[in-house]
């Protein structure tokens, strides 16, 4: 207990995504499919590049580890959700919730980097060709796997040990089917003044520094496109590049749109919508854009169920 009329909370209830009975189990059953093709579609694309040598490329390390980013990011936050859509009273308690939106943080930040990376990725592949061996080298792949995770991990740091002293004790109720930065603050009764402070340096650096990269990367990638003579040629440059771009918008758009806006109660509730396709939807995604449309993985594919054919 503290001081006054104020008792620290020690629970919290998830509002969740609606209020309605009836939808519930309809939820339940559909997101309950999107994770089940989420936890296939990565392992699946993580399992096909471990294992097909023509694969084992820059592009496609990338690839993998934004694989794994993706199924670590949906699994932080669709079991519990899928739990909450099948009890009456959707309680989360406050170390389960920091924890929650620790790693939440973790893999959001670090999958902003990783795209910025895949972006950089391609730039060297198309507009320096030649040199696309020498500068994306195994090691230098290590590298930035490494400076994205170490992104991801000093900025959920950040913003859970800011929120460690916030204190809490105007309602329990979050406004959220997850535990996320502003439905936290809200219930907040001492200042957040800190963590506003936080969340714009890292939103600033997290959001805007990969979106500066990915976008200076495509100016130049989209120049040397356009310079290529052949249709054919132009053609086999962009494909390459286009379900990055796909996976960046989707990803990019539903994740500023969620925390680059006024808060209020309703832009809460519409915040939900875009929170579900940053933590749930584009992990599903990703693998079906990254595989439909790529030539590589398709033929990996069909080799790994022929000798699994013949076996």
């Amino acid at each position: 207990m503290t001081e006054g009329n104020h008792s620290t909370v020690t629970e919290f209830i998830l509002a969740g995504l609606t209020e309605r009975p009836e939808l519930q189990i309809p939820l339940f059953l559909l997101f309950l499919a999107i994770y089940t093709f989420t936890v296939v579609g990565n392992l699946g694309m993580i399992t096909l590049i471990g294992l097909s040598s023509h694969l084992h490329t820059p592009m496609y390390y990338l690839l993998s580890s934004l694989s794994f980013i993706d199924l670590c990011h949906s699994t932080v936050v669709t079991p519990k959700m899928l739990v909450n859509f099948v009890i009456e009273k959707n309680t989360i308690s406050y170390p389960e919730c920091i924890t929650q939106l620790y790693f939440l943080v973790v893999f959001a930040i670090s999958e902003c980097h990783m795209l910025a990376a895949m972006a950089y990725d391609r730039y060297i592949a198309i507009c320096s060709p030649l040199l696309y061996n020498v500068t994306m080298s195994s090691q230098v792949c290590c590298w930035m796997v490494a400076g994205v995770y170490s992104m991801g991990l000093v900025g959920a740091t950040a913003h859970t040990v800011s929120m460690l002293i916030v204190d809490f004790c105007k309602a329990d109720v979050i406004n959220h089917y997850f535990c996320d930065l502003f439905p936290l603050l809200e219930l907040s009764c001492s200042s957040i003044f800190i963590n506003e402070v936080v969340v714009l340096c890292f939103s600033a650096f997290n959001i805007f520094l990969p979106t500066l990269a990915i976008l200076s990367s495509y100016i130049y990638i989209i120049a040397s496109i356009l310079r290529i003579n052949s249709t054919e040629g132009r053609s086999k440059a962009f494909s390459t590049c286009s379900s990055h771009i796909l996976a960046v918008a989707i990803f990019f758009g539903s994740l500023a749109f969620m925390y680059l806006k006024p808060t209020s109660v309703s832009s809460m509730d519409q915040g939900k919508v875009s929170s579900v396709f940053y933590t749930t939807v584009v992990p599903m995604l990703n693998p079906l854009i990254y595989s439909l449309k790529n030539k590589d993985v398709k033929v990996a594919l069909k080799n790994f169920f022929e000798k699994r054919t013949f076996l």
